[in-house]
């Protein structure tokens, strides 16, 4: 059976559409096991959809209700007044503006926005665009375990990452880092330490294709060690 599942606000821009087509082979199927399917089919999306809720005939359905494909189904994210998803991954282009509004503060002085973008020379070898892979649930929570990192360094601080997968053309964004401070000299630290531990914890991995081939890139500042202490302030 074909699934026709409504979307707003921000699910629209993650999943590109305002309706989600969902082929299930079952005739009916629980709440549950639909989303792990869309998260399984969608890994950019997984950890967005563990804060949304199904509405199945214009009402909240829980986990173990099942629909079919005589039902009206919408996927709810939270309504307005919920906290902003600081940290995401997303295989779209990056809106620069979104992630910096998200460390909007009225008591902050100072806002930054640090953006990775793909380079065309390196070391006099042109480079056709970037292909960018991750272990994506892992790599959200490393992210977040960054923003912890940064609260317990630099207190009533914000950080903000998103990080893009797939192919990313020259001069595209690939991340984007958006931080906040009530004073700008906070602002320069934390947008440099949030970039460097991303790089030696978070488990995206890069590959450079060129005009005659392509290699995956890894740790390019020296021996990797994931576990190593978080760097210095």
């Amino acid at each position: 059976m074909n699934l026709h599942i409504q979307l707003f606000a921000g699910l629209v821009d993650l999943f590109g559409t305002s309706v989600l087509l969902i082929e299930i082979q079952e005739e009916h199927i629980a709440i549950q096991d639909l989303k792990a399917q869309i998260a399984t089919r969608y890994p950019a999306a997984a950890e967005q959809l563990k804060s949304c809720f199904f509405a199945k005939n214009q009402a909240y359905a829980g986990d173990h209700e099942r629909v079919t494909a005589s039902d009206e189904l919408a996927l709810i994210p939270p309504v307005s007044g919920g906290q902003p998803v600081l940290y995401e991954i997303t295989h779209e282009l990056i809106d620069v503006g979104a992630v910096t509004a998200k460390v909007n503060h009225p008591n902050h002085g100072a806002s930054l926005a640090f953006i990775g973008t793909t380079r065309e020379m390196t070391y006099g070898q042109r480079t056709v665009l970037l292909e960018y892979e991750a272990y994506t649930p892992m790599a959200l929570k490393t992210m977040e375990a960054i923003g912890q990192e940064i609260d317990a360094k630099w207190p009533g601080t914000l950080c903000a990452i998103t990080h893009r997968l797939g192919k990313v053309a020259i001069a595209e964004a690939s991340v984007v880092i958006a931080v906040s401070s009530p004073h700008r000299a906070d602002c320069y630290e934390i947008s440099r330490y949030a970039i460097e531990r991303l790089k030696q914890i978070v488990p995206i991995w890069k590959k450079e294709i060129w005009e005659d081939g392509s290699e995956w890139k890894g740790s390019q500042t020296g021996p990797w060690n994931p576990l190593e202490t978080p760097l210095s302030e």
